[in-house]
């Protein structure tokens, strides 16, 4: 695909990503919330290297299934630790198991898909960049996000993280105007 968005380069796994999956609009809470949980996963590595160990991780935590991570303590984390085929950090593990219960709590209240597509007033936030250089690593509303996600009770799941999140759950379209993407993720 001629004029792709730079970023996912020439790793057939990236630009299989960028070409299916990046900026679709996603609905569906779980989804969103496995998706948030794998962003927060990736805070200071490359996305990269989580695309390749998505499936490992959805091993691991159950199919992202909440309720079940919503139980997991101690033995669990200690089998997570151990798991080379994941990131082993303590903090996103434990901030994964606090996440599935807030995501619980959410879903049970509003629906965790209705609460985070309100943030975007049910529509994607359709941007038209040129270049990668004008797209924001963060924006205000990425901070309103992180705050409101953070006082419910996730973690690592600050600013960045969260507007990384939008881009790919399609909350915000941010493929260049000069990728034929940008037209196809549509609303």
């Amino acid at each position: 695909m001629e004029d792709r968005c730079p970023w996912c380069g020439n790793d057939p796994l990236y630009v299989a990503y960028h070409d299916t999956e990046w900026g679709v609009p996603e609905r569906d809470g779980r989804a969103l919330w496995e998706k948030l949980v794998l962003d927060g996963f990736q805070a200071g590595l490359a996305w990269i290297t989580i695309l390749r160990k998505r499936e490992n991780f959805r091993t691991a935590f159950a199919g992202f299934d909440p309720a079940t991570v919503a139980r997991w303590g101690e033995p669990e984390i200690a089998r997570l630790l151990a798991d080379a085929g994941i990131v082993r950090h303590r903090g996103k593990i434990e901030a994964t198991i606090a996440g599935a219960r807030a995501y619980l709590d959410i879903e049970e209240r509003e629906g965790f898909s209705n609460f985070c597509w309100e943030f975007v007033d049910g529509a994607p936030i359709r941007n038209r960049f040129a270049t990668q250089a004008e797209v924001p690593a963060e924006t205000p509303l990425s901070h309103r996000f992180s705050k409101e996600l953070k006082a419910r009770g996730f973690r690592f799941c600050g600013p960045t993280i969260v507007y990384a999140w939008m881009e790919a759950t399609g909350m915000v379209n941010d493929h260049l105007v000069t990728c034929p993407r940008h037209a196809a993720v549509g609303d």
